[in-house]
Parts: structure tokens; C-alpha cells; sequence
């Protein structure tokens, strides 16, 4: 077991994620980072940005609020 100090965050991989990532994932992720560093700030934003990209939603269309939203729920459980 490692000693961390107050300023050194928590980090283990797939802390979060039970599962290996999978290539979607590994897209939607990437794509998300793009997205963001692009200067997304809103949902709106990264529909936008997620449909500007061409990555499709899950169901083979273009992403929209609820999609994405639905998404997010689906991958964060």
C-alpha cells in the first residue's frame, strides 16, 4: 500500500469501470476530449461538436440531448 499526500489525486485505472473499454468507448472518450478542448462549455456544445465529428450515437444517429444523455447514464452505471 502507497502513502498519498492531500495534493496527489486518486487515481486507479478503471476505478470506475468494472470492464475492459471498449473500442466504442475508446472513441466516444477521445471524441469527448476533442470536444471539450475544442472550447465545448454547454450540452448543446457537445452535441454539436460529437455530430461535427461524425461520430454517430449509439442507436447509428446523430447525437441529441436525450441520446446523449441516456448515454452518459448508460455508461456511468
Amino acid at each position: 500500500m502507497t502513502t498519498r499526500t492531500a495534493r496527489e489525486p486518486y487515481l486507479e485505472a478503471n476505478q470506475t469501470h468494472p470492464e475492459p473499454i471498449t473500442p466504442y468507448e475508446m472513441k466516444l472518450s477521445g471524441s469527448l476530449t476533442e470536444v471539450f478542448s475544442s472550447g465545448a462549455t454547454t450540452l448543446d456544445d457537445v452535441v454539436a461538436g460529437l455530430n461535427a465529428l461524425g461520430l454517430h450515437g449509439p442507436d447509428g444517429k446523430a447525437w441529441s440531448d436525450d441520446t446523449f444523455r441516456a448515454e452518459m447514464r448508460r455508461l456511468g452505471k
